[in-house]
């Protein structure tokens, strides 16, 4: 602060209002959390060679947008398989169907960029918010954005234009409106009860918002124990009540959705089901060797750490949030968003606590004096909201496509485009065999008209289908008596499948097109299958062709 030149040199002048404190540049400027979410935009629009079709790195995409067309078109939900020739007419239920509303709404409006638009603004709102959550507890905002950075890589693997997205900002929003209420109870927590409706026909999610509060009771009860019998303090169980009332409720309001109970009783056979936890990529555990995994493995030691120091202070409901989900997402790579999503205010409030214990002794000029003084001034730019959020997202939406690069298609690295385009009606009269992502294509292609063996919908297939899929896409020794009980007369593989090798040996399969990444083969309809007793040369050729043991499902 300056000294007034006519003053006496220890009278100190009051400093001039700044300039944030004025609405007008409130509004104008752009606070850090504004340029956090922009930078999220940027980065995503910078996937795919700059045309935002990272975002369409997962086919099941294709499948939501034509079950939501159908919704519209016949103003019901589905209850029968749409897509399938193995199932047809087979019970099925669009448990996501109002996602798939509002996807195909905006595909009709706007193509695939109304999609991949939607998705990035609804992925950087989510860990937009969970940073100002971090803030608004407190923490300094260099700890905040460090915990932010990890949650944005380790979470990187779900950022995908699929239902999923809705999880990660309904819990963001949820766990905020918990903690708040926790340290300030309000009415607001109760909003939790349309959240939850809105949330159970969007995607299965909401199930870790109902654990959350089933934890939360849980904690609450411990932390009220923890005072009678170590300070003696009389029971306060209005916190167990309180939150025990708001589980039941959203418990319930679950219930309202097209399918009723049979919601709940598919996404719990989902979870058990050993074959989709042994087969499923995304159910897998980690495996710590790429960038997000190291980046999931160093908020999974934080947070445990922080647990240690959350039970010293008898605040049991966070331990426990943390607890069971870094347990979940060990046991599963699809739980580390949300692992990451509820350790992140907690560790920031730990790494908070250490950096005040860091620059507390410190004096004002001198280098830790100074970051400190740093971050108190930057932390009030962290909790405002300007017109730059709606201004860049307008100009995405708004600016030609010469400026801005849109997906006009699923990306080519990933899916048979030209394959596709060049042989739609071979691949549509067929009955096709083709990987479960590359099916997932087809019918966006090809629907109604395409049917496919399997497709990503690997709950509705399970092992019935799942298993002869894996075993003709591995080659296994049966794989010829499996093609012809299964009655298919087209084959579009990847050129890394063992099948692609052994139709190419084949006398029975007639290649028809070979585009490198993809192979195309069609049945040579006057040849007799041998019999299920091949010859043992013949199996064990086929058994070591089938080595490599691909998996379904998204490779993270």
């Amino acid at each position: 602060m300056a000294t007034s030149l006519d003053a006496s040199p220890h009278t100190i002048r009051e400093p001039a209002p700044s300039i944030h404190a004025r609405p007008w540049a409130r509004l104008l400027l752009p606070s850090y959390s504004d340029c956090l979410f922009i930078a999220v935009l940027f980065w995503l629009a910078s996937t795919g060679n700059g045309t935002w079709a990272g975002l369409l790195a997962d086919g099941d995409t294709g499948w939501h947008i034509r079950t939501g067309e159908w919704i519209l078109q016949h103003h019901t939900v589905p209850t029968h398989d749409l897509f399938s020739f193995t199932k047809a007419g087979e019970a099925w239920y669009a448990w996501e169907w109002l996602t798939d509303v509002f996807f195909a709404l905006l595909h009709s409006l706007a193509g695939l960029k109304g999609l991949v638009l939607l998705s990035a603004l609804v992925i950087a709102a989510f860990g937009t918010l969970l940073f100002r959550h971090m803030i608004a507890r407190g923490a300094t905002p260099f700890a905040a954005l460090a915990v932010s950075l990890l949650v944005f890589g380790a979470s990187s693997i779900h950022y995908l234009a699929r239902p999923h997205i809705f999880t990660l900002l309904g819990l963001t929003v949820s766990l905020w409106i918990i903690d708040s209420d926790r340290r300030n109870p309000s009415a607001r927590v109760w909003l939790l009860i349309p959240i939850t409706l809105l949330w159970v026909n969007m995607h299965g999610g909401f199930l870790g918002l109902i654990a959350c509060l089933g934890l939360l009771v849980v904690g609450a009860f411990l932390e009220s124990a923890a005072a009678v019998y170590l300070d003696g303090s009389p029971w306060n169980l209005a916190p167990v009540r309180r939150y025990g009332i708001l589980t039941a409720f959203c418990a319930a309001v679950s219930l309202l959705n097209p399918y009723g109970w049979h919601l709940h009783q598919h996404v719990a056979a989902y979870l058990r089901s050993d074959w989709i936890r042994n087969n499923i990529q995304e159910f897998l555990s980690p495996v710590f060797r790429s960038e997000s995994a190291m980046q999931f493995e160093g908020m999974l030691f934080l947070g445990l750490m922080a647990v240690v120091w959350l039970i010293s202070r008898r605040s049991f409901v966070p331990a426990l949030w943390i607890l069971f989900w870094a347990h979940q997402a060990l046991s599963s790579i699809r739980h580390v968003p949300v692992f990451m999503i509820v350790a992140s205010p907690f560790v920031a409030a730990a790494l908070t606590r250490l950096w005040q214990i860091w620059v507390e002794p410190a004096g004002r000029k001198s280098f830790r004096g100074i970051f400190a003084s740093l971050a108190r001034d930057m932390a009030p730019g962290c909790t405002r909201t300007s017109v730059w959020i709606a201004a860049v997202t307008l100009a995405f939406a708004l600016l030609p496509e010469s400026v801005v690069r849109w997906p006009r298609d699923f990306p080519e690295a990933k899916f048979p485009l030209r394959m596709a385009a060049l042989h739609e009606e071979r691949l549509v009269s067929g009955r096709t065999l083709t990987g479960d992502q590359w099916a997932d294509y087809l019918i966006y292609r090809g629907y109604p008209r395409q049917k496919v063996f399997v497709d990503g919908r690997s709950d509705f297939f399970g092992s019935e289908f799942g298993d002869p899929y894996l075993y003709m896409m591995q080659g296994r020794w049966d794989w010829e008596q499996l093609l012809e009980k299964y009655r298919i007369d087209t084959v579009l593989s990847p050129v890394g499948w063992p099948l692609t090798s052994l139709l190419k040996q084949s006398p029975a399969w007639r290649l028809v097109d070979d585009g490198g990444s993809a192979v195309l083969f069609e049945k040579v309809r006057s040849y007799q299958v041998p019999s299920a007793q091949q010859d043992d040369s013949s199996r064990k050729k086929a058994q070591s062709l089938s080595n490599e043991n691909p998996r379904p499902g998204r490779s993270y």
